[in-house]
């Protein structure tokens, strides 16, 4: 396996790299945390408006969930990087089986 080298030999050059990442994922975290927010006030106006109903409001909310998590795993939690993909395999199945156990007992349920 071949190491590489993360610095060069220059410092500032360094410097300046990292400062433009910072800058990046600081600009990707302030987009994804102003549409987390924009999720919810769509969320309390579908509640909070008497147009909509429960059959229409329930499912939408939860969908919002789902973005607003997969925003918060991918940008606030870094799942997007490398050297994650152990952590993303584990949650993700840990996801699958909590949605399996839950249809299981919802269908024994009802049925």
């Amino acid at each position: 396996m071949v190491n590489q080298q993360l610095n060069s030999a220059n410092p500032r050059v360094d410097i300046e790299y990292r400062r433009k990442k910072s800058a990046e994922e600081m600009r990707y975290q302030i987009v994804s945390f102003s549409m987390m927010l924009f999720l919810t006030l769509i969320a309390f106006a579908t509640v909070g408006l008497k147009g909509f109903d429960h059959w229409f409001a329930v499912p939408f909310i939860l969908l919002l969930a789902v973005v607003q998590v997969i925003f918060q795993l991918f940008y606030f939690m870094h799942m997007n990087k490398k050297g994650h993909e152990a952590p993303s395999l584990f949650l993700f199945t840990g996801v699958l089986a909590a949605f399996l156990i839950v249809w299981t007992f919802s269908t024994i349920i009802w049925w």
